[in-house]
């Protein structure tokens, strides 16, 4: 299994590097995209002066914090109220229908509220990543236990689990692989909500990687425009692989879906 995973990685790595030999090659010597996309040496000369330079690393850590901070107060928020909509009809019929509406808000949406309600402040990022997370966790955690096979809950309680047992050894559990399906679709809304708020929402107390960005589009700079997204992409793929991809193998595991 080791010796696959490996192979696959070479793969993927071979595969990236032959991309951006070919990006590389068609800007610098054939003059493609050449007014559109810089040379990969050249992002690669901007993210290595901006890491030495403490600008790069400052501005992760700052949209890091955000992000972690935001991201757990939704998951604290959305997956018990998507238990009782997915109990409750009077949970159902209004916080529910409620997600369900501004589950399909674009997370832009709520940065022009936020900046009226909170000001320039931490608490307008924090208000906008919260609000681009809980609806997909509330709707994701009622799909999951709306969804339990009657026969768990039958079989728990003609062993004697009733309550808070039944809820917390029976239901989260059974749920589980919807909820973290929700997760990861609540990581990923997160980022664009924190990313459209650190555009727009300009805070002198810390920089983050959306600064960034906006001040590479102010000053016409597609090196670190093309340079903050791929570090946007990587911290996204590490946080795929490091985090949600070792849960769904071990609840595949868990299930008998894989070996």
């Amino acid at each position: 299994m080791k010796k696959k995973n490996y192979k696959r990685l070479v793969v993927s790595i071979v595969a990236f590097a032959v991309l951006f030999l070919i990006w590389e090659l068609a800007v610098r010597y054939f003059g493609l995209f050449e007014y559109v996309l810089p040379p990969p040496s050249e992002v690669a000369g901007y993210l290595g002066s901006s890491i030495l330079d403490g600008t790069l690393l400052s501005a992760i850590w700052v949209t890091l914090k955000r992000l972690l901070m935001g991201y757990s107060i939704g998951l604290i928020i959305g997956i018990p109220t998507g238990m009782l909509c997915s109990r409750f009809n009077c949970f159902r019929d209004t916080i529910g229908l409620l997600a369900l509406g501004l589950q399909a808000l674009p997370s832009v949406c709520w940065v022009p509220l936020a900046i009226m309600w909170f000001g320039q402040e931490e608490s307008a990022m924090l208000f906008v990543v919260v609000m681009g997370t809980v609806w997909s966790m509330i709707l994701a955690t009622e799909h999951g236990v709306k969804n339990i096979p009657p026969i768990y809950l039958r079989a728990a309680q003609t062993m004697g689990s009733k309550g808070m047992h039944t809820w917390l050894k029976v239901i989260l559990p059974a749920s589980f692989p919807s909820i973290l399906g929700g997760m990861k679709q609540g990581w990923a809304f997160a980022w664009r909500s924190l990313m459209a708020a650190e555009i727009y929402v300009t805070i002198l107390s810390g920089f983050g990687l959306g600064q960034l960005l906006h001040y590479g589009r102010e000053l016409m700079d597609m090196n670190q425009v093309i340079g903050v997204m791929c570090v946007v992409i990587a911290i996204g793929l590490l946080v795929d692989k490091v985090l949600f991809s070792p849960l769904e193998l071990h609840l595949r595991k868990k299930w008998g879906i894989s070996k």
